[in-house]
């Protein structure tokens, strides 16, 4: 296989998601894309980070997300930031529904990559948005955990 189809490649990554919110639950879901949006992202080409996934009818669609149009497609191209369906079972999609109109949670995009099969997939986190005074304590430990490896690693 060649290493830019390497199974569970990672395509986009919404690195301040685990920051701005927290995040209780996570879900991999299905995209329903046309040819040349897959076409782009197997170039590596997407970002997910300004990208939200909410309800639409009885659908989750996921919202915002920049995939650009595939250059070779000419008229066949996709509009780059279009709502896109995701595939979940109806459960899921109800728990998710109910979450984010009852209890205040968000669907946050945090990975958008293929899998072993090759098929494109996101990871969906269920968070709630941090306070401020939140964001400041999740960043003095991620301070404190990376002076104590280097402590650790200096002390031998």
């Amino acid at each position: 296989m060649a290493k830019d189809k390497a199974p569970g490649r990672v395509v986009a990554d919404n690195r301040g998601a685990r920051y701005h919110y927290e995040i209780t639950d996570t879900v991999e879901a299905g995209i329903a894309l046309v040819g040349t949006e897959v076409k782009s992202l197997r170039a590596n080409k997407a970002t997910i980070g300004e990208a939200y996934a909410g309800p639409s009818g009885n659908e989750i669609f996921l919202f915002n997300a920049n995939i650009p149009e595939y250059l070779q497609a000419n008229r066949f191209n996709h509009e780059p930031r279009r709502p896109r369906r995701l595939l979940l079972n109806r459960r899921q999609i109800d728990k998710f529904i109910g979450a984010t109109q009852r209890e205040g949670f968000t669907l946050v995009p945090l990975k958008l990559y293929f899998n072993e099969n090759g098929r494109a997939k996101i990871e969906l986190g269920l968070g709630r948005g941090k306070k401020l005074h939140d964001k400041r304590e999740s960043e003095k430990k991620k301070d404190w955990e990376r002076e104590r490896g280097r402590l650790m690693r200096d002390k031998g």
